[in-house]
């Protein structure tokens, strides 16, 4: 089986405030006669469902090219957590053991990706490295930032780049029970990008 985690990229979806939002360009149209139909798409590189690069908070950092693909296809395990709306994930609110090397968070407070709402929940700082200690490589969470919109100088994406672990943000989560899945959510090979959106699945194992 598998659970589609991507939420629906049209003009309905919000971005990021100052961020550009995903339009499409109609460049030829067989309904005007033409031969095919074919579209011009323009819109931030953290569009949805996405993976941010180190290069996004790293000064000659990786780019979304030259991260590992394997980071981003392999078990992984649903969490749900109790966070406040505007709080911080910290270790002692992750309510079960981590048993595999890619978690995603589900939170719920950020229940429609097509109104944007700055309360939503992050991570503590020290949770990337909490979790780092138990041998993650990935963190994925169902909000728009892995940092809460107040965290101007984003100290959970710098303990990400620090630990050189990967990210996801944008996930919907919420029709998804907790457990352990294979997730594929692969980057595209975008050259000296900061990021790319990802067409992210979960397929539960036989």
């Amino acid at each position: 089986m598998l659970y589609d985690i991507s939420p629906p990229i049209d003009a309905a979806l919000q971005v990021w405030p100052g961020d550009v939002p995903p339009t499409r360009e109609v460049l030829a149209d067989m309904a005007a006669g033409d031969a095919v139909t074919s579209s011009a798409l323009r819109a931030t590189a953290h569009l949805g469902a996405h993976a941010d690069a180190p290069s996004h908070v790293g000064r000659d950092a990786p780019t979304i090219d030259q991260q590992s693909l394997e980071l981003y296809l392999g078990p992984c395990q649903v969490i749900r957590v109790k966070v406040g709306h505007g709080s911080c994930i910290t270790p002692e609110l992750v309510p079960t053991p981590i048993d595999a090397s890619r978690v995603l968070f589900a939170t719920g407070t950020y229940p429609d990706p097509t109104r944007f709402n700055e309360d939503f929940a992050g991570l503590a700082p020290e949770t990337v490295d909490w979790l780092h200690e138990r041998g993650v490589r990935l963190i994925g969470i169902d909000t728009p930032s892995i940092d809460v919109y107040t965290a101007t100088e984003l100290p959970a994406h710098h303990r990400l780049l620090h630990n050189s672990m990967a990210s996801l943000e944008g996930l919907q989560l919420d029709e998804v029970p907790e457990g352990r899945y294979e997730l594929i959510a692969l980057p595209l090979r975008l050259v000296g990008f900061d990021a790319s959106p990802v067409r992210a699945v979960l397929r539960t194992f036989n």
